[in-house]
């Protein structure tokens, strides 16, 4: 299975549990994420970008991933990813180094398969 395929189908299948407990907290979180990504004042691809950069100093693999494929959906050039790695580097830190190794496998992964 492909990074892709395994983290789209882990967080499918968590998703799915967390979202059945109906707990209306969570609910609402998770819709207030889903909003504020959308387009506004700021585009959704610039949104996208933004959230890849917090959550690379935050060093979450998992957001990394997940808006690195909405970049890749959104028509992020590699040039544009680039200087988020390096926003995000020069942010957090040599301590991002090891999130941007992972994350540059899983852009170069995104766009093998296409």
């Amino acid at each position: 299975m492909s990074l892709k395929e395994d983290f789209n189908s882990y967080r499918e299948k968590m998703n799915t549990r967390i979202l059945e407990s109906n707990n209306k907290v969570i609910k609402r979180l998770y819709s207030v994420d889903t909003l504020a990504y959308m387009d506004g004042a700021l585009d959704a691809k610039s949104k996208e970008m933004l959230g890849l950069v917090a959550s690379m100093v935050l060093r979450c693999d998992d957001c990394i991933k997940y808006h690195i494929e909405k970049c890749h959906e959104l028509g992020c050039t590699e040039a544009e990813i680039f200087e988020v790695f390096g926003i995000a580097n020069l942010v957090g830190g040599s301590i991002v180094i090891p999130h941007t190794r992972r994350a540059v496998e899983f852009w170069d992964e995104l766009n093998a398969n296409e």
